[in-house]
């Protein structure tokens, strides 16, 4: 990808992105070359430092191509000009020529082919980009134009053009509430060691209450559905009785399968109860990590800001290539646009394979560095001995002997992720042209491959867990956590399945509470009446802070978790070999010792303790 960045930047494309070029091939604010068969190519631009448009809003975003012609300009129009004897009087007061080079100034009113090669009227007011020498609209309609491209199916032009408004006029009090998001979402990852326990509860019991209420309120209309059809068939016959009688069947059918889940489903509870006040555990001990590591709630932020930083720069090297190559000129309004021919075009595609593994990557770092640190805090007797910063520690033992692993870990999300994406791809293609049969094969390679997916990074996610405890390479901590998980499926299931509704509810929270000020405070602004995108924008964001900040306390819980599992397997408590775990974790275990002989944790029978993770790659176990 260095390559392909470097390839871009030194074939010039770096020079006409950020400068701009005509359409006649000539780089602004530079000399520049002849192209062959391009007449007006060649030409010194040194002066002629901007790029104009001479229809702005006439641009194709979707198809990537420039309807407008564009010239390199010495100045932006500041000014509305609604004639050509304004355009003629701008260019000589300023210098700055707005129609063709083949045009003079002086014929700017009256050439004939002024309709083409000179700016469409009226030429509105503009500014020039800050980087990008670009000279932009002023006027927010022209925006709205480019957003309809977008936003098809806003047929309201009026509408979107005061929807766009208003999110600008609004844009103080959505930063607020984009804020308010982020505070809650902190607060909450403190406070949920609190409120653990209620809300597991809460949703058990709501759970049990409407799986006994719906099986009976189906019991209830299928003998109220039977005794009426009993009733009517005494009495008159109908033609609607056929149809009263498979209402009838299907409420059957509908009870006794509420009837089974009920039943399966409080036998679960009945079994897992102590699964349950596992989670609950995890989740207290969760909470007191991050009262012993703050530094883990910025860690959200770390990875936000590299994923931009990429991303971004991903972006930069993508425009590149967009404008390297040699020059074309099209056929059909000739103007000079750069393509890459040959082998060469493939780097977009490699690029593209560099933005998923990449991505996959930095997700990876954080994982593995949250992980180092809660192994860290779970592994070390006396907390009073912990690292200064856990965290900044795990990131250097990251960099300095687990880079390996996180990159073969996101390959293997990337190899899984190429193939899916492809078939996305041909289904959205294929949408309406293909049988029923390939659209259901499609759909379910899919999700066969989204289903992998998120197995596989759920077991990566162990083995750089499995990495920080006993420094081993991918493949074997993979193995490890595999061994591990299996040995300890139903726990996983329900701390996977309660846990993750328990964060799902705080999420919903944050969103709610972010939503609720955001009504309130769009009330309070009453010139302000369109509501409806500012408070998506809020939701949505609000949405993705708390998903960012709740998935840090999800890895927590699943690293705690898998220590644990460890810890229960190396030691039974006796002297020697002492667990490793929480005073929370220590009476949990008590109790499943008290409450049942069986439930005692197996001891590995070998004789190792676990140790604290080491800086120079020794391990733990």
């Amino acid at each position: 990808m260095a390559c392909i960045a470097g390839f871009s930047i030194s074939t010039g494309a770096a020079s006409r992105l950020i400068s701009g070029y005509d359409s006649y091939g000539n780089t602004c604010g530079q000399k520049n070359s002849k192209i062959e068969g391009v007449e007006l190519s060649g030409r010194d631009q040194t002066d002629n430092k901007y790029v104009f448009f001479l229809d702005p809003c006439n641009i194709d975003i979707l198809n990537r191509k420039i309807k407008s012609m564009a010239l390199c300009v010495s100045r932006c129009p500041d000014i509305e000009l609604k004639t050509y004897t304004d355009v003629k009087k701008f260019a000589l007061q300023n210098g700055s020529e707005l129609c063709s080079y083949d045009i003079p100034v002086s014929k700017y009113p009256s050439h004939g082919e002024r309709s083409k090669k000179c700016p469409k009227l009226p030429v509105p007011p503009s500014n020039s980009l800050p980087v990008f020498h670009r000279c932009t609209p002023v006027d927010i309609s022209c925006y709205a134009q480019f957003a309809e491209a977008f936003v098809t199916f806003v047929s309201d032009n009026s509408m979107l053009h005061r929807v766009i408004a208003g999110v600008m006029a609004s844009k103080e009090i959505i930063m607020g509430l984009c804020v308010l998001a982020l505070v809650l979402s902190i607060i909450l990852m403190v406070v949920i060691r609190y409120i653990s326990v209620v809300l597991v509860w809460i949703l058990t019991a709501l759970v049990v209450l409407g799986s006994i209420g719906g099986t009976g309120v189906l019991w209830w209309l299928y003998v109220d559905h039977k005794t009426n059809l009993t009733d009517q068939t005494a009495t008159s016959p109908t033609p609607q009785q056929q149809v009263a009688t498979d209402n009838v069947q299907a409420l059957l059918v509908y009870a006794i399968f509420a009837t089974v889940f009920t039943v399966i489903l409080l036998l679960l509870l009945f079994f897992m109860r102590k699964r349950v006040a596992l989670t609950i555990t995890l989740f207290h001990v969760a909470g007191k990590v991050f009262t012993h590591l703050p530094l883990l709630a910025l860690q959200p932020f770390w990875t936000f800001l590299s994923l931009m930083l990429f991303w971004v720069s991903w972006l930069g090297v993508l425009l590149f290539l967009g404008t390297a190559g040699s020059p074309v000129q099209s056929e059909e309004a000739g103007l000079v646009e750069y393509r890459i021919s040959g082998p060469l075009q493939y780097m977009v595609w490699y690029h593209a394979v560099g933005l998923i593994w990449i991505s996959q990557f930095i997700l990876a770092c954080q994982q593995m560095t949250v992980a180092g640190a809660v192994v860290t805090y779970y592994f070390t007797r006396n907390k009073s001995e912990l690292p200064m910063t856990p965290i900044v520690s795990s990131m250097l033992c990251l960099t300095r002997y687990h880079l390996g692993t996180v990159a073969k870990g996101s390959f293997i999300i990337t190899l899984v992720e190429i193939p899916r994406l492809i078939l996305t791809y041909i289904h959205n293609q294929l949408k309406g042209k293909e049988n029923a049969c390939a659209r259901c094969m499609l759909k379910s390679c899919i999700c066969c491959l989204w289903c992998l997916k998120k197995c596989l990074m759920y077991l990566n996610q162990n083995a750089y867990t499995a990495t920080a405890i006993n420094s081993t390479s991918f493949c074997t901590s993979a193995r490890d956590a595999f061994v591990i998980l299996v040995e300890n499926a139903l726990r996983v299931a329900t701390i996977n399945t309660v846990g993750d509704f328990v964060l799902f509810l705080g999420k919903v929270l944050i969103v709610s509470c972010t939503a609720f000020v955001g009504v309130l405070s769009l009330n309070y602004q009453r010139d302000y009446t369109v509501w409806v995108l500012p408070l998506l924008i809020v939701c949505l964001f609000s949405w993705l802070v708390a998903h960012c900040f709740l998935s840090v306390f999800e890895i927590v819980v699943d690293v705690l978790f898998l220590c644990f599992a460890v810890d229960t397997k190396h030691n039974d408590g006796s002297p020697g070999r002492e667990f490793y775990m929480d005073k929370a974790l220590m009476e949990f275990v008590e109790n499943s010792k008290n409450m049942a002989g069986r439930d005692r944790p197996e001891a590995d029978g070998d004789g190792r303790e676990m140790k604290p993770m080491t800086h120079g790659g020794g391990t733990l176990a």
